[in-house]
């Protein structure tokens, strides 16, 4: 969904300094919340951009991860943060679809948040172990069809993308397959 986009340091300048009339932005360290796992394309893409514009804008730019219930609980943190500039998001495509996979956000998507950037496109891929003996989608579709239900899907979490993903290949294909979320990895203590 994203693209990158050199712009979003002077975009993001624009949208906070309308945010904080009384004083120069920013004043302090910016906290950019992503809504998934350490490690997942969107925490890799928030840190890469982050660093980038931390150098710019000469303050400290902080990545909090707060992953779980497909990227809602790191979203409705950020809408209920002060509109000042200093609390972003950056999400994945899921951010479009939350609404219609979850009943009762704790935010309004349109209402609360306000799109500043593109940052990149990260692509889903389809792949499967070798040992499997599988070399195409055909003979993957054929062997989930003869086992049904016997496939697991992975991804980063229910309702994230990867798991929306795969459930429109696994309806597509009319198979059956089990998704299973990954979760993070436990946080290691610096050596």
């Amino acid at each position: 969904m994203f693209r990158f986009c050199k712009e979003i340091t002077a975009t993001v300048l624009c949208a906070a300094q309308t945010a904080a009339f009384a004083q120069a932005w920013p004043a302090r360290p910016i906290r950019v919340i992503v809504p998934f796992t350490p490690g997942s394309g969107t925490d890799i893409m928030a840190r890469t951009v982050s660093e980038k514009v931390s150098l710019q804008v000469r303050q400290p730019v902080v990545i909090e991860n707060r992953p779980g219930a497909g990227g809602t609980i790191g979203t409705g943190l950020v809408a209920k943060a002060e509109a000042d500039g200093y609390t972003i998001l950056v999400h994945s495509s899921t951010y479009t679809v939350t609404p219609s996979t979850y009943a009762n956000l704790p935010y309004d998507t349109l209402r609360d948040l306000t799109g500043v950037a593109p940052l990149g496109l990260l692509p889903n891929v389809l792949v499967i172990a070798p040992s499997k003996g599988i070399g195409s989608v055909n003979e993957l579709v054929a062997a989930a069809k003869a086992k049904p239900g016997s496939m697991n899907s992975a991804s980063i979490g229910i309702g994230s993308g990867t798991h929306l993903n795969a459930e429109r290949f696994r309806l597509g294909a009319g198979i059956e397959v089990v998704n299973v979320p990954f979760k993070a990895l436990p946080k290691r203590s610096p050596r």
